[in-house]
């Protein structure tokens, strides 16, 4: 990747189309699940949102696969999406902003008070 690409993110808009076309092949109730999935995940994102390509690409891949062999959503991601999107960035260890900005003033408040215990 170019600098370029990085900056702009131009990167990502390719990668986001591609994305697009492969969910348009997928049953109406995959590409549902795959708008909530979408709209869930990105809570759980950094500043430029790079840091959930690997995932939201491994969820397509999921959806593909299993929508190939016939299962219904339900049967793969179950009724909690929105938990299931919980589980996914906590496997990869990404927080949301509420969690990093929490820590960032824990970690503030705990220097003011001269207690440098932090992470």
């Amino acid at each position: 990747m170019n600098f370029w690409d990085l900056i702009t993110g131009n990167d990502m808009r390719r990668e986001f189309k591609s994305f697009g076309s492969r969910v348009k092949k997928l049953p109406a109730d995959y590409q549902a699940a795959w708008k909530e999935i979408n709209a869930n995940l990105w809570q759980h994102g950094d500043f430029t949102g790079r840091n959930l390509m690997p995932i939201l690409n491994g969820v397509l891949d999921l959806l593909e696969e299993t929508a190939a062999d016939g299962q219904s959503v339900q049967e793969v991601l179950g009724d909690d999406i929105k938990g299931f999107c919980s589980a996914l960035a906590g496997e990869e260890g990404a927080k949301s902003f509420r969690d990093k900005w929490r820590e960032q003033l824990n970690n503030n408040i705990a220097k003011k008070l001269g207690n440098r215990k932090t992470k």
